[in-house]
């Protein structure tokens, strides 16, 4: 079973950046689609971006032109590039892999907070 390791959290001033990354136990290749989520408190789990296996992205309306998602196959590593962050950011940030038939692959999240 492929375990996810998040990694590049942290506390940033608003409107700095920090890249998240999604390290993969195998290869990522077994995945169709990798995903990052967050989830601030008091607040249900929003899906933030998506890289399918075919490249194609998707962005909450909230992040797009600020996050990019990107994928290093051979490093087995999925990553966030955030910039221009802002309070509103702040969340535990979670990678997830998905599959054809099979429940997602979940990472154990890690804490991103922007001060104003």
């Amino acid at each position: 079973q492929v375990r996810l390791v998040e990694s590049g959290g942290g506390l940033v001033q608003a409107g700095g950046s920090l890249r998240l990354s999604c390290v993969a136990s195998g290869s990522i290749l077994v995945f169709h689609r990798m995903s990052w989520y967050r989830q601030a408190p008091g607040k249900l789990r929003e899906l933030v971006a998506t890289l399918s296996s075919s490249n194609t992205t998707y962005y909450v309306d909230s992040v797009k032109g600020r996050f990019t998602i990107s994928s290093d196959n051979a490093k087995n590593t999925v990553y966030l590039q955030m910039n221009t962050l802002k309070p509103d950011d702040t969340a535990v940030y979670f990678c997830a892999g998905s599959r054809v038939g099979v429940s997602d692959y979940w990472g154990r999240g890690t804490q991103v907070t922007v001060s104003s």
